[in-house]
Formats: C-alpha cells, structure tokens, sequence
C-alpha cells in the first residue's frame, strides 16, 4: 500500500475543494455587488442572503484550509501503533486517519479518509495490529497498520 501516494490523492481532493470554495465566494461577491437597485428592503434583504452564504462558504473554505495545513504534517512513515497518517486495515474496511474526506477509490481499492477526531479514529488510537475495539457496538479487529 504506497501511503505517499494516498496522501498526495487526498492533498489534490483538499486543493481541488478550496479552489471551488474560492471561486464560489468570488462569484457570490460579484453577485453581491450586482444586486443594486432602488428597491429599498428587498434589496437589503436580498444583500444580506447573499452575506450569509458569503459568511458560510468563508467557514468551509477555512475548515479546508485547516485540513490541508494537517496533510502537511503528516508523514508517511510506517506506523507501530495507529494514530494521525496511519493506514489501518480493519476487518470491515481500510481507513486513513487523516482529514475528514470521506470515501475515496484508490487502486480499486475503498478507502475512507476519516479525522482523527472522529469516533473511529479516537477509538483506533493507540492500538496495533491484532487489537480489536468497538464503535457503536460494532467489534472490529486491526488486521494491519501502515
């Protein structure tokens, strides 16, 4: 399992989201400023919508950023014990503890790029291979970390 490879995939997939998420905010901007009339309150209104969608695109460009500012620290050395940039292989699926991405296709292979906050990784944290834990009252067993 080349890691390195993994990791440059979900570094395009974060970029490929910021580059949308920055040029979203730039057209609703430019939407924003073409929303001028003399319609008095539904103009207000209007202007305000387009801030709030503003405001939440601003929020998921910066959760993004701070995904990709984790990717670079991140090394994909061979781990012992499963923590942030490890591989694991459970048996119900692979997973890379990294950002939260979601499913990704990888050499025909599915693997799901989870953060290290979520509940699975916390629980998965510490372990090695042949340790098994639960999450949501489902068993699983490590079967290998990279």
């Amino acid at each position: 399992m080349n890691k390195a490879e993994l990791l440059e995939l979900v570094k395009q997939k974060i970029s490929e989201k910021i580059q949308k998420l920055e040029q979203l905010i730039a057209e609703t901007r430019a939407s924003n400023n073409d929303t001028k009339s003399s319609m008095g309150d539904k103009y207000e209104t209007s202007r305000e919508m387009l801030q709030q969608e503003i405001n939440n695109l601003q929020l998921q460009l910066n959760e993004q950023l701070k995904s990709q500012q984790i990717l670079k620290n991140i090394q994909t050395i061979s781990h012992k014990t499963v923590n942030l940039g490890s591989l694991v292989e459970t048996d119900k699926g692979k997973f890379f503890i990294a950002v939260s991405l979601g499913e990704l296709s990888f050499n025909q292979e599915k693997i799901f790029i989870i953060s290290a906050e979520s509940p699975l990784a916390k629980a998965m944290n510490g372990k090695k291979e042949g340790d098994a834990f639960i999450v949501n009252n489902l068993n699983q067993f490590i079967k290998n970390i990279w």
